[in-house]
């Protein structure tokens, strides 16, 4: 196959955003942006991601679409919420971790992370510092929110982490975030590094798509 097959190929196969799976609409606004940094929260840990994005779908049924929401929400029921979507092992250090960092963006960035992204300054290595302040967020956390949110925060583009970069390569694709960012117009970018992400954790994905 050609490089534009392949690329086609996982935009329609696999270009769906983790963001969506959850349930966000991503929009450049407190609400969405704080929804997607919880389930950064949640994927952050050796949990699937389909668990991950369950357990993002019952908070947001649950009420807790902003920090205040979450920050005022009591940790039982947060706990609740997550044994919902059998986001179990993890669900009460989870909870715990969701109410301090819903404390921290209320304190530090006033409930609005279009703060931090302004603290940033348009700098991609200190918004991953940033975001390395929330709990339970580190490297692998930062990398997912960057990937999810260069949909809204156009100033990101091309974002495609290690991981994207390592399954464009094992598909004979460009491997860089440039070479990555120049095969699909900008605003499809996020789109692309979740197909490779997917891609990357399914080895029946990866082979079909590499014996086609």
């Amino acid at each position: 196959m050609t490089v534009d097959t392949i690329t086609s190929r996982l935009l329609a196969e696999h270009g769906r955003t983790y963001a969506e799976d959850a349930g966000i609409t991503l929009r450049d606004k407190p609400s969405p942006l704080y929804r997607l940094l919880v389930m950064t929260v949640l994927c952050s840990i050796r949990i699937s991601a389909g668990t991950a994005t369950d357990a993002a779908r019952e908070l947001s049924a649950a009420g807790y679409r902003t920090p205040r929401a979450m920050a005022d929400s009591r940790w039982q029921d947060r706990v609740d919420a997550l044994g919902r979507a059998h986001y179990v092992r993890y669900d009460e250090s989870t909870a715990t971790a969701l109410g301090e960092g819903a404390r921290l963006v209320l304190d530090r960035w006033h409930g609005d992370l279009r703060r931090l992204r302004d603290e940033a300054d348009g700098d991609p290595d200190a918004l991953r510092e940033l975001l390395r302040e929330v709990p339970r967020i580190g490297p692998v956390g930062a990398d997912i929110f960057c990937r999810e949110v260069q949909a809204v925060w156009p100033w990101l583009r091309p974002f495609f982490d290690e991981r994207a970069c390592s399954a464009a390569e094992d598909l004979g694709l460009p491997h860089t975030p440039r070479g990555l960012g120049g095969l699909v117009p900008p605003e499809e970018h996020a789109r692309l590094a979740a197909a490779l992400v997917r891609v990357s954790l399914s080895k029946e994905a990866s082979a079909e798509l590499r014996a086609a």
